[in-house]
């Protein structure tokens, strides 16, 4: 993914850091990419199968009646919920948060998406509760726009000349 400088983070997220500030909180001193082996590619799909199937999908504005909440999910919500619980539970594993980054993107119909991005020795992959597959970045058929940046939870960059 290139980067082309900061950027503003979503609202979306902005509201998520004032409820849950330790969340968004610290900078790097650890590596921000993973070295992906048989342990971590499992974990990987584990984590990700489970909240893929744990969680409901639902609008915002059903659920909260808002246009965009970003919060863990219950059992229901969309697709930055689930980013947030992927992202959750695999710091809750251990894994260094600089290399499991929100990220923003446009889909294949032209709407908003949120996926986890999750830099690792073979490059960027990415965690979609669309799918149910893993796949590098490149092999999406996502529009980039922005992403957590690695060296802070509450910094953004841009992935678009454009955002």
């Amino acid at each position: 993914m290139n980067i082309y400088g900061e950027t503003s983070a979503p609202l979306g997220f902005m509201s998520f850091c004032s409820r849950y500030p330790s969340d968004c909180t610290g900078g790097t001193t650890r590596p921000s990419v993973i070295e992906l082996d048989a342990g971590s590619w499992g974990a990987l799909n584990e984590i990700n199968d489970f909240v893929n199937a744990a969680v409901q999908p639902v609008s915002d504005q059903e659920l909260y009646n808002q246009i965009e909440m970003w919060d863990y999910p219950k059992n229901k919500g969309d697709c930055e919920d689930y980013v947030l619980a992927k992202q959750k539970r695999l710091i809750e594993l251990g894994w260094p948060r600089e290399s499991l980054l929100i990220t923003v993107a446009i889909d294949e119909f032209g709407g908003g998406h949120a996926v986890l991005t999750v830099k690792t020795s073979i490059g960027d992959l990415i965690l979609d509760n669309q799918r149910g597959d893993i796949l590098p970045w490149q092999q999406t058929t996502y529009t980039y726009v922005k992403r957590q940046s690695t060296s802070h939870p509450a910094l953004w960059v841009s992935l678009s000349l454009v955002d």
